[in-house]
């Protein structure tokens, strides 16, 4: 085990240091929730436009369930194993910090979890009517992820088990979803 904690502090050095003063407002501003509102918004957008009213209020509620979920059990996660941050130890002398704040725990990523379940919902959703959209979150998702080792906040293992649990209930989110609208909404 301490050989992976090893690797996983040595590899968050090398991906941070990747950074420069020139892009830090960069990922500063994609590591920010509230920079993802107008994407959710094109995403409700083009779910009411292709299921309608009914589906619409389907995916609004699965995406409320579905990120309580992710924070719950990202802060359980947390509260139980309870691994530092890498902005709170001594070897950051090494590294970069530039965000805001910087958290008690980190493991896992509830950025990533986040970012990962509502691309594999959503982006599943709609990718049989939008040929990009699967991808182009997929991208997004990762922007954020590494946005959370780029300002120093995260470990790779932090985010790469975020991204797992995000894949997992995002999946499990979707096909809950087509179930309910299959069932209930007549919609599928």
């Amino acid at each position: 085990m301490e050989t992976i904690i090893t690797f996983d502090e040595q590899l968050f050095i090398y991906l941070n240091n990747l950074g420069s003063r020139t892009w830090d407002w960069l990922w500063l501003l994609i590591t920010e929730k509230e920079m993802s509102y107008p994407l959710y918004a094109v995403l409700l957008f083009l779910c009411y436009k292709t299921f309608g009213v009914k589906g619409l209020l389907s995916v609004i509620i699965t995406v409320a369930l579905m990120i309580a979920t992710t924070d719950q059990l990202a802060n359980l996660f947390k509260d139980t194993f309870m691994r530092p941050r890498p902005c709170n130890e001594d070897f950051m002398m090494q590294a970069r910090f530039i965000s805001k704040r910087c958290g008690v725990y980190g493991f896992f990523s509830g950025h990533a979890v986040s970012t990962f379940a509502v691309t594999f919902f959503i982006g599943k959703l709609l990718k049989p009517y939008y040929k990009y959209a699967f991808s182009g979150l997929l991208v997004w998702c990762i922007l954020v992820a590494y946005s959370r080792i780029y300002v120093g906040v995260h470990y790779p293992a932090d985010v790469m088990v975020g991204a797992l649990f995000g894949i997992i209930i995002g999946t499990l989110y979707y096909k809950l979803n087509l179930w309910f609208q299959k069932k209930y909404l007549n919609l599928t």
